[in-house]
Formats: C-alpha cells, structure tokens, sequence
C-alpha cells in the first residue's frame, strides 16, 4: 500500500493551487460555528500538518486577503440547540460575510434522536445566519463515522445529510458533501477516537471546500 503524504495526496490542494482558485474570493469575515466537525478536530497523520480543515482553509484565504478576520468558535460536543444558545451571538456581532454551519452531528447521539426538532433547530440556526447576509457553507457527514453501539447509525446519518441538503439549498449554503467521498475507504482515516478525521482527513475537507467555493464563484460569473 502507498503511503501518502500532504504532498502526494491526490484529493489535497497545494497552498498555491487552492489559493489561485480562490483569487477572486470576496470575504474577508470568515467566521466558523458549530462542533468538532467545525473546529477541525482531529489527530495528526505522519506526513500531513497538524492543522484541522478550518484553520487550513483560512490560510488559504489569506493568500487571497491577508488581512482576512477569522473566528472560530466551534465546541467539542456541542449540538445544534449548543450553537444557537452560545454561539450566535459572537458570530452576528463579527458580522462574517463567509459562514460555516454544523450539520449536528452530536444530535444524533441519543437514544432516539427527534429528527423533527433537528429540523426545527438546524432551521434557525440558518435563519439566523442568513440574517448576516453571509455565504454560508456545511458539510454533510461521512461515512467512515459509525457508532456500533445504535445498528440504525447509518439511517440516523443518511437523515441528517437530507435535513443538510435541503436546508442548505433552501438557503443557498454551499455543501460540501463528505457523506460518499472515496476518502471514506482510507484505513488510516479516523483518529484514535474512531470519530474524528485524523489530519490527512482534514486537509482533503480543506481542499474540497475550497474546490466547493470555487465552483460557487464560477457559477455568479457572467
């Protein structure tokens, strides 16, 4: 088996390559809210920084706009109702015009999530984003998180990645989709958690909502 490196990752974007994607870019509030999902949380792969994706990706911009503001204010743990009661208000108050969302990975771990009120939730929560005006974003979850201990996990993350889909193109976010990404297969993938991307994981979430952002731009161009 080949060993990849940062460098030879064929999913990672060089900082230079991501950067020109991006030259165009028109943010300079970059603001993340959310989870572990959203502050990047995760072990370091031999070979790969030690950066989770949302710090990466504000390196990237940077690039772009060296004098991009950056918050972020994503908690280990935290569920959607978490991020609306403790989060929003600093995130209003920079004023993002680029906002990333959690897609409420941590509501699913009940005995039986009420997927109604993850709807209701995830709702304001994108109601209260888009009250900032910003282009927001999300990602879905991917496959390689499971939990053995519920035998539905995959039905309970199959729902949430929908109630993500839609709710996201009702509010013109930008998903980057990890649910069936090729990355899901890679045996080192997981940190030693079992939950959370190891960094070879995070640079490729890095580089994919770079090429998501991209795309977002091109298709505003005349």
């Amino acid at each position: 088996m080949t060993t990849l490196t940062e460098e030879t990752d064929p999913f990672c974007l060089p900082a230079a390559d991501a950067a020109a994607l991006l030259s165009h870019a028109p943010w300079q509030r970059y603001a993340v809210i959310g989870d572990s999902l959203s502050a990047g949380t995760g072990d370091t792969s031999p070979g790969y920084g030690e950066q989770g994706w949302s710090d990466r990706f504000a390196d990237v911009l940077r690039w772009v706009r060296p004098g991009l503001a950056y918050l972020n204010t994503a908690v280990d743990g935290a569920t959607t109702l978490d991020t609306l009661a403790h989060q929003t208000a600093a995130m209003r108050d920079f004023a993002p015009d680029l906002l990333h969302l959690p897609c409420g990975a941590n509501d699913l771990l009940r005995r039986s999530p009420d997927f109604g009120e993850i709807e209701r939730n995830l709702r304001t929560l994108y109601e209260v984003a888009a009250g900032t005006g910003a282009q927001l974003t999300t990602f879905t979850l991917g496959r390689a998180y499971t939990v053995p201990v519920f035998p539905d996990w995959t039905d309970r993350v199959r729902t949430l990645n929908g109630l993500t889909r839609t709710l996201a193109d009702a509010y013109g976010a930008v998903v980057v989709d990890m649910w069936d990404h090729p990355v899901n297969s890679r045996q080192d993938l997981l940190s030693a958690d079992r939950i959370h991307f190891a960094t070879s994981g995070q640079a490729v979430m890095a580089s994919e909502m770079t090429r998501a952002l991209a795309a977002a731009l091109a298709r505003r161009t005349p």
